[in-house]
């Protein structure tokens, strides 16, 4: 089975969930037109919510205003949401500083423009939803031997050519699992054995954050056992 939307974009492109949303709704069709059923997988909530639920109507964002919202650290952005959208200030640093320069942007919270959304594919096809919920101990394994076969596979490689691009620190792939690490070795201020223990430890706590927000956001999604089958 083919897989699509891998490679698509060079990594000094970025792309942000509404972006990603409208390549997969396009391709979601012309999987559906060929008579197949096509499966969205993935670990980001934000960006399968935004499939699903559609796209909140948010204006472009003030470039100044991003420029000294990303400026500041998580503490202080953080500290300045909670003044003005303190319902928003539980997420990730990533999360937090998106609702602060909307909030600052446009005067309304990040929640008033996302109940406004649209497009979502949830209300308009028949949409399953399922959560491979491991144990810890069979999904820290599973990054372990993943983090191996990456690195037996090149990964050391596509970090290396990344670097020598000098793609800006803020851009998405730069901030990608394992390549801070990874660049860290190649510069010579890191041991690979030291870049690895991060890389794996990083890859489970982000396990561990896309459980709990799985968890808590998709109740009613069915929890599967990865060995069994799934009823049509």
């Amino acid at each position: 089975m083919p897989h699509l939307l891998y490679g698509v974009l060079d990594g000094a492109e970025a792309c942000d969930a509404a972006r990603w949303a409208g390549m997969a709704r396009a391709a979601i069709a012309e999987v559906l037109a060929a008579g197949r059923v096509p499966i969205v997988t993935g670990g980001s909530g934000m960006y399968l919510r935004t499939l699903l639920d559609g796209i909140a109507p948010v204006p472009p964002i003030d470039p100044v205003i991003r420029a000294a919202v990303r400026a500041m650290g998580p503490a202080a952005a953080r500290a300045a949401l909670a003044a003005l959208d303190p319902g928003a200030t539980a997420g990730d640093p990533q999360r937090v500083a998106r609702a602060l320069e909307v909030v600052r942007s446009t005067g309304r919270p990040l929640a008033a423009w996302q109940a406004a959304a649209t497009g979502g594919l949830a209300g308009a096809a028949d949409v399953r939803g399922y959560v491979v919920d491991l144990p810890r101990a069979d999904l820290h394994a599973r990054i372990d031997a993943r983090l191996d076969a990456m690195l037996a596979g090149g990964a050391l490689d596509e970090v290396a050519a990344l670097g020598d691009r000098a793609v800006p620190a803020d851009m998405p792939v730069m901030k990608a699992l394992g390549v801070a690490p990874l660049l860290a070795y190649l510069r010579g201020t890191a041991t690979l054995d030291a870049a690895t223990q991060r890389t794996r430890l990083d890859t489970r706590h982000y396990a561990k954050r896309q459980q709990t927000w799985f968890r808590n956001q998709t109740p009613d999604w069915h929890r599967v056992d990865p060995g069994a089958a799934i009823a049509r």
